[in-house]
C-alpha cells in the first residue's frame, strides 16, 4: 500500500495538515540541507513533526561541520513556528542529548521537545510518532556496533559523491553504494524486518492504528500486523517526507529525483500534486 507523489507542481506552496521529516543529520557532510530548505519553503502545514536525528550529536561531538545551509534549515523551522505551525521535535538516537530535557517539558515558542507523540489524523486514526531507535536491537544493545557502522556509512557516503559524479559524466543514473551496503547488511541480520515488526506490535499493544517513524532511512507506507506502518525516510540520501492532507490521507513525498542528489536544488526538484 505505497503512496508516492512525484509529479511537478506549479503552485508556489503546497498546504498540508501535517508533515513529518526525519534523519536530516545536520552537522554532517552528507546532509542535503539545501534540498530541505527548498522543501520547507514550498510546503506549509499546520503541524510539523521532526522525527529524530535532525541534529547529529554523535558527529558534532568529534568534529564540527556546520555550513550556512544547516543554519538555514533551523531558521526555516523557527520561522514556521513563529507563523503558527505547531512543531514537535521527537528525539532520536543521534540527538539523544535532548532527551534529558524532555522531563522538563521543554518548549520553545511553538516548538515542543518530546520522546514520542500520539498524532490523530483528520479521519480519526491515532498514530504513534517515534524515531524508532528503541526498536532497533543493534542501536539499543550494541551501541559500539552502531557507532562503527555510522563511521563506515559516512565513508561510503563520501565515496558516493565522487562515484556518482563519474557515473553522471558517463550518462549513467545515480546509484547509492552506501544505501545498498546498509540495506544488505541490515537485511542479512534481519534488522529491518525485526524493526518494523517490533514497531507494529507495539502499536497494536497500545490499541493504536499505526506508527510514523524514521531511523532506518527508508521511506515506506505499508500494512503490518493490522496497523499502518509509515517511515519518513531521510534527508541524507533520498530526500523524502510524509504529508497528511486535510482528509487524513498520508503520502510519501520524494522531493528530488536520485539523479539530482549531487547537484544544486535549483535543478527543479520534484513537486508533489496539490492535496
Amino acid at each position: 500500500m505505497k503512496k508516492e507523489q512525484t509529479k511537478t507542481e506549479k503552485r508556489a506552496a503546497n498546504r498540508y495538515r501535517t508533515i513529518w521529516i526525519s534523519d536530516v543529520h545536520l552537522g554532517t557532510a552528507g546532509c542535503k540541507a539545501e534540498f530541505l530548505v527548498d522543501f520547507l519553503k514550498q510546503n506549509e502545514c499546520e503541524q510539523l513533526y521532526l522525527v529524530g536525528d535532525i541534529i547529529d550529536g554523535w558527529k558534532l561531538r568529534n568534529s564540527f561541520h556546520w555550513p550556512q545551509e544547516h543554519t538555514n534549515v533551523i531558521r526555516k523551522v523557527l520561522t514556521k513556528s513563529k507563523r503558527g505551525t505547531r512543531v514537535f521535535y521527537v528525539t532520536g538516537n543521534h540527538d539523544d542529548f535532548l532527551r534529558k530535557f524532555v522531563d522538563y517539558r521543554l518548549e520553545m515558542g511553538n516548538i515542543q521537545v518530546v520522546n514520542e507523540a500520539i498524532h490523530t489524523t483528520a479521519d480519526g486514526r491515532r498514530l504513534l510518532v517515534t524515531h524508532g531507535d528503541h526498536f532497533d536491537v543493534i542501536t539499543r544493545y550494541h551501541k559500539w556496533i552502531a557507532l562503527a557502522g555510522d563511521a563506515l556509512y559516512e565513508g561510503t557516503m563520501k565515496f558516493n559523491f565522487w562515484f556518482n559524479r563519474g557515473r553522471a559524466l558517463l550518462g549513467m543514473r545515480y546509484w547509492s553504494l552506501s544505501a545498498f551496503a546498509k540495506q544488505r547488511v541490515k537485511t542479512a541480520v534481519n534488522v529491518v524486518s525485526n524493526f518494523e515488526d517490533s514497531v507494529a506490535r507495539e502499536c497494536k499493544r497500545r490499541g493504536l492504528d499505526g506508527v510514523v517513524c524514521g531511523h532506518i532511512h527508508h521511506a515506506e507506507i505499508s500494512e503490518l500486523h493490522g496497523v499502518t506502518y509509515h517511515n519518513c525516510g531521510d534527508w541524507v540520501e533520498s530526500c523524502t517526507a510524509l504529508a497528511e492532507d486535510h482528509n487524513g490521507k498520508i503520502s510519501v513525498i520524494r522531493w528530488v529525483s536520485l539523479d539530482h542528489l549531487n547537484r544544486s536544488p535549483k535543478v527543479a526538484p520534484l513537486r508533489p500534486k496539490a492535496a
